[in-house]
């Protein structure tokens, strides 16, 4: 089959990219369609010519600052045409589902989140921290952005959707039904168990607010508990204002070094809300147990009193109950990591290509 990936922007590198990556390396020959490419912000073992983008790359620092444009992506996404290709695969959390395409082409849609900026807007801005001229011009507009939205996602021939949150999520704003398959994680070549565990309790991540690291610094500090933090952000002055002695920040933590941290760990703690979550299966994959708050991805990738424990309030308080309760001989770290496995990046690849493979011959059929 002639198959193209769509990317909704390339401008930084998260969670969206590594989906892009895995994806990129399961259709090696498809060609790549984005809105913005900074080739300063990309992996330097992409080839930027395997990429088109749209006029949107061309204005003015919409690298730094692509949330000041939000409103112009309806328009260029909605005016790219792909009916050339038998199988459009789109892996989205923004408006790149928006895509043109005829009865010949079938599009599948790999939905991280439905349009945040759309059904989630103030919670969007508040995590992005955007300021008042972005939420006024977008909140303007907010009726014809949804209503667009809505359009592109009936124009899908089929969802996809990473964790059963966001196929609640699809089935509420787009009235769809979805499949799911979990995004690519690299359990089983990477991580590995270990049987000494030292006395600290770990957080990893971005230190933006959302995360709610917040959280688990003040209920450490609080018991008196060591609690390692890596990541760096803009809450990092806030979280070493409320953290006590037993407290220690890494900064920037190496990709070499985080099987070590994640594999003696007491435990990972996560007590933020995310779409999936990767840190969670990562240390699941080293074998120790995660104690996360009860929602989004977390549902599907912590058994509750199995691989860890699922804390029901966001709050300091009940992190406090987990943390003061919490006993780490319970768990095989056999039994965690054998969980894990199910989110291996060799599983992804088969359940996608049998999924695409499946999904073009049925189409063909019609």
């Amino acid at each position: 089959m002639n198959l193209t990936l769509v990317h909704d922007w390339l401008n930084q590198v998260g969670g969206a990219e590594d989906v892009l990556h895995h994806l990129m390396q399961t259709y090696p020959d498809a060609s790549i369609h984005t809105s913005i490419y900074d080739v300063q912000a990309m992996p330097s073992e992409w080839s930027a010519g395997r990429f088109q983008t749209l006029w949107l790359n061309h204005l003015p620092q919409i690298y730094q600052h692509h949330q000041r444009y939000l409103p112009l992506y309806p328009l260029a996404w909605g005016n790219l045409n792909l009916s050339g290709y038998d199988v459009v695969l789109s892996n989205k959390s923004g408006f790149c589902h928006g895509i043109k395409t005829d009865h010949e082409t079938l599009h599948i849609c790999y939905c991280l989140a439905p349009t945040r900026y759309v059904w989630q807007f103030d919670h969007y801005a508040a995590r992005e921290s955007l300021g008042n001229s972005v939420k006024l011009a977008v909140n303007t507009i907010m009726p014809w952005m949804r209503w667009w939205d809505t359009q592109a996602a009936n124009k899908v021939n089929r969802f996809i959707a990473i964790s059963h949150d966001i196929q609640d999520r699809i089935q509420k704003f787009y009235h769809r039904e979805s499949d799911i398959i979990y995004p690519p994680v690299e359990v089983k070549n990477r991580f590995k168990p270990d049987t000494h565990h030292d006395d600290y309790f770990l957080s990893l991540g971005r230190l933006v607010p959302y995360k709610r690291v917040d959280i688990i610094v003040e209920a450490c500090t609080r018991l008196g508990l060591p609690l390692k933090v890596g990541g760096t952000g803009r809450d990092m002055e806030r979280l070493k204002a409320i953290a006590g002695d037993t407290v220690e920040f890494l900064g920037f933590v190496p990709d070499e070094d985080l099987p070590d941290l994640f594999a003696h760990c007491r435990a990972f703690v996560f007590p933020g809300f995310e779409d999936f979550g990767i840190t969670p299966v990562q240390a699941q994959a080293a074998g120790r147990p995660v104690i996360a708050y009860a929602g989004g991805g977390a549902l599907d990738t912590v058994i509750d009193g199995q691989t860890g424990v699922l804390v029901k309030d966001q709050s300091v308080q009940a992190f406090m109950d987990a943390l003061a309760s919490f006993d780490e001989t319970r768990y095989s770290g056999e039994v965690i990591r054998h969980h894990a496995l199910q989110f291996d990046v060799d599983i992804f690849t088969e359940q996608m290509t049998t999924y695409v493979e499946q999904a073009w011959d049925d189409f063909r059929k019609k």
